[in-house]
């Protein structure tokens, strides 16, 4: 199992994903391997500005874990492709996504078809939050 954590910005913290999602896992009994994190970098920013989610991605293609855990979908993301390519190179080296906050398993048909409704709404609030900032 891999975590992964992210926030948008400086004055944030990982800590309160980390805490629950290493619960959450000694709770289920899974073994995390490694721990990921992006602070301080939006969602909307590709691999190349994100070191923490680049890493997780190196690990998908070595299978360094068999699954990912993150607190939700707009931690992943912000990008509906990006989001969708991430869960399709995952699932092409049958490696699964464990979703907290939406308790959205990806080893299941539902799981998938839910993770790319929320995709789009990941997508959508970040155009909205874009909006505003105007």
């Amino acid at each position: 199992m891999a975590i992964y954590a992210r926030v948008s910005t400086d004055n944030q913290t990982v800590e309160n994903q980390l805490l629950e999602l290493h619960a959450v896992a000694q709770r289920q009994g899974w073994d995390v391997v490694t721990v990921l994190t992006d602070e301080g970098i939006s969602g909307a920013k590709g691999r190349d500005r994100r070191p923490g989610f680049d890493a997780l991605l190196k690990g998908v293609a070595r299978r360094d874990f068999e699954q990912i855990m993150a607190w939700s979908v707009d931690r992943l993301g912000r990008s509906l492709p990006d989001l969708l390519s991430f869960l399709n190179d995952a699932h092409a080296k049958n490696v699964d996504l464990y979703l907290h906050q939406q308790g959205l398993d990806t080893s299941t048909p539902s799981g998938r078809m839910m993770f790319q409704m929320l995709s789009v709404f990941a997508e959508f609030e970040r155009a909205m939050s874009r909006l505003v900032a105007w």
